[in-house]
């Protein structure tokens, strides 16, 4: 790469950073994306509710007709982890450094998403699972597949609660098994457990294991079998990046943000669930091109013109 320094560099290639991509590149603008090729979009076996397609899609041939077409109008795509972030404060130019290199550029969109924790087994039966359509992640996006089935969520807490509640609109029997020792809630939220006919299970959810058709937990009342489970164990927000840079965060560990994706620090910018876990795929895309119209703006009123 050459001295000067990129327009933007988008960090995160999931569906906010390779929309951001997408309208960066169409402004003109200098850009390159280093995608750690985490986002948790390739665990999607097929969305449902993302507009236009009535077929579904699966989340990998998403982020790849979503690379071409960043392709198409000149992005640059490297595979890489960046592991330290940068500013010069005289200059206002940011540095990112990953294993083979590092890039300065004159802003720099965060788009690194967030890992949600997952449920005690092994990996590779976890990811099959997940594709078999036995481990699901988000009830907004296909809590209508589980319609009528049998649902088991692991989890405790107000979270563990809430995600149960939300899924028995779609289903009678939906059950909730603590992943420690008991079911850790409040008399209010055990009323409106009660209320909703949901069942808990103390646990501890030692063990999961997949079979054709239906998903098995081990606790220690015994082993029960679902149509599908939804791990309600939290998630962890990528955001040790903005964190280098002294960046606000709010009060759920996210990277605070303005009603147009600038960060605290000047410069930076945020989008996707790293701003906010609502785990939309059409949010995340909104917020990648508010994000990327803010970045062309600011930068044109130090540099209107195209050269």
């Amino acid at each position: 790469m050459d001295n000067q320094p990129l327009d933007c560099l988008v960090i995160g290639g999931g569906p906010a950073g390779l929309t951001a991509a997408i309208y960066l590149s169409r402004y003109h603008l200098d850009i390159l994306v280093i995608d750690g090729g985490k986002s948790r979009a390739v665990w999607i076996p097929c969305s449902h509710n993302h507009a236009g397609f009535p077929d579904g899609i699966s989340g990998v041939e998403l982020l790849e007709r979503m690379r071409t077409q960043a392709q198409k109008y000149g992005t640059r795509i490297e595979c890489e982890h960046v592991t330290k972030l940068d500013r010069d404060e005289a200059t206002g130019l940011l540095t990112a450094t990953w294993g083979s290199g590092s890039a300065t550029a004159r802003s720099v969109l965060l788009a690194t998403g967030v890992s949600n924790r997952r449920p005690p087994m092994d990996e590779a039966l976890h990811d099959e699972a997940l594709a078999a359509g036995l481990i699901r992640y988000c009830p907004v996006c296909d809590g209508y597949e589980v319609t009528d089935k049998k649902v088991g969520v692991i989890g405790s807490g107000k979270g563990g609660v809430n995600e149960a509640i939300f899924l028995r609109s779609f289903t009678a029997d939906v059950t909730l098994i603590a992943p420690d020792k008991r079911v850790d809630i409040s008399a209010e939220d055990q009323a409106r457990l009660d209320e909703a006919g949901i069942e808990t299970i103390d646990g501890p959810a030692e063990g999961v294991a997949a079979m054709e058709g239906c998903i098995t937990i081990d606790t220690a009342e015994g082993h029960f079998t679902f149509d599908s489970i939804y791990p309600a164990l939290g998630s962890d927000t990528h955001t040790q990046l903005a964190e280098m840079l002294g960046a606000e965060l709010s009060g759920d560990c996210c990277i605070r943000v303005d009603s147009h994706q600038r960060t605290s620090v000047p410069g930076l910018y945020a989008a996707g669930d790293v701003v906010l876990g609502l785990d939309q795929i059409s949010h995340a895309m909104g917020e990648g091109g508010v994000a990327s119209t803010t970045i062309r703006n600011d930068l044109a009123k130090q540099r209107p013109l195209r050269r």
